[in-house]
């Protein structure tokens, strides 16, 4: 294991900025937000700004097989509501493992707080392979 891995938080390795949608947005939007912005997901907010989901590329796949007008559906429709989230105070390495239990791409960093999180970043497969190449 790199050692900077053990060293390095997570809002270290965050090279881009949070993209969001609320979960009444259209797949639509989101959609065209994901490709304009050229990300893979967003993190889905309530109005209060609290996590409530995420939704990847991934997500629509299904949705534009089984639904003609699928861009008319909401966010809702087919978010995850099941996130896998670190703290702000994760090590890479804490990433990198739950990354490969969970089979997944990328992680949400909260804000840790007591209640419902806030989301303040995400941290993918891609960002470990970085900071791999350029910090190891």
């Amino acid at each position: 294991m790199l050692k900077k891995f053990d060293e390095y938080t997570v809002l270290r390795a965050k090279r881009l900025e949070l993209f969001c949608c609320q979960p009444d947005a259209t797949l639509g939007e989101a959609a065209d937000k994901m490709v304009k912005q050229g990300i893979s997901c967003l993190v889905v907010v309530d109005a209060e700004a609290y996590l409530v989901g995420i939704i990847s590329r991934r997500d629509f796949l299904p949705m534009v097989l089984a639904w003609v007008n699928w861009r008319e559906h909401t966010v809702a429709s087919c978010m995850s509501r099941y996130v896998v989230t670190v703290t702000q105070d994760a090590t890479l390495s804490e990433v990198a493992a739950r990354l490969l239990e969970h089979h997944i791409h990328r992680v949400v960093v909260t804000d840790g707080g007591t209640g419902r999180p806030r989301p303040l970043a995400v941290v993918s497969d891609s960002d470990l392979l970085y900071h791999m190449v350029h910090n190891g």
